[in-house]
């Protein structure tokens, strides 16, 4: 599929984990891997400061604080493992079972708990002055309708066979395709779950 066979307001641009950046988190507690990501002007990859919107993958293999990151919303979905809880100051947040997405601030004080061993999960992260963001599970069978926006599609167990705007796209396993896209666009899975990360510029940002 080219770059811009979905349509002409739809540019796709493969993403290749030889590609991916291991960034330590923010607190030191652990590794990310980064998929995608936008910067400020100025600010190095991978940098916590001058962040815009980040998303990757990360294993939490013991218990822990999560990084504050204060002014961001995060999203976050299990991948591999199962029995991950987020216990919070107001409660738990149940991230027990694969591929149901959550949501929370980044100011937040979390810690995990792993009731099953170690897990892995898939975190989307935007500065709220500068973005809105969502996550979303693409199951086979499912359709989805995506506004225009930037949108990483990720395969994070198995290759995703997909439609975009009806033309054949596939996915290898732990690929990601980025899709920004100036105008609505359609997402199908035909085979297995993709991941879909949609990212929106708030009206006084800056083009990310």
């Amino acid at each position: 599929m080219s770059p811009t066979a979905a349509g002409s307001g739809v540019r796709l641009t493969p993403i290749d984990p030889a590609a991916f950046r291991h960034t330590p988190w923010k607190n030191g507690g652990g590794v990310t891997i980064d998929v995608a990501e936008a910067m400020l002007p100025g600010f190095a990859p991978g940098s916590w400061e001058g962040m815009v919107w980040r998303f990757g993958r990360t294993a939490i293999v013991t218990p822990a604080p999560f990084s504050d990151l204060s002014g961001f919303d995060r999203r976050q979905v299990l991948v591999s493992g199962s029995g991950l809880v987020l216990e919070t100051p107001a409660g738990e947040i149940d991230v027990r079972q694969p591929f149901k997405p959550v949501r929370f601030a980044g100011e937040t004080a979390i810690v995990s708990r792993l009731e099953a061993g170690p897990v892995e999960v898939v975190n989307l992260i935007g500065d709220r002055s500068r973005v809105s963001i969502d996550l979303s599970c693409l199951a086979a069978g499912a359709t989805n309708s995506l506004p225009a926006g930037v949108h990483i599609l990720y395969a994070a167990a198995t290759p995703c066979d997909l439609a975009i705007n009806g033309n054949p796209c596939e996915i290898a396993g732990g690929h990601a395709l980025r899709i920004d896209a100036g105008e609505s666009l359609t997402v199908a899975s035909r085979l297995d779950t993709a991941i879909v990360a949609s990212i929106f510029p708030r009206p006084a940002a800056r083009h990310f």
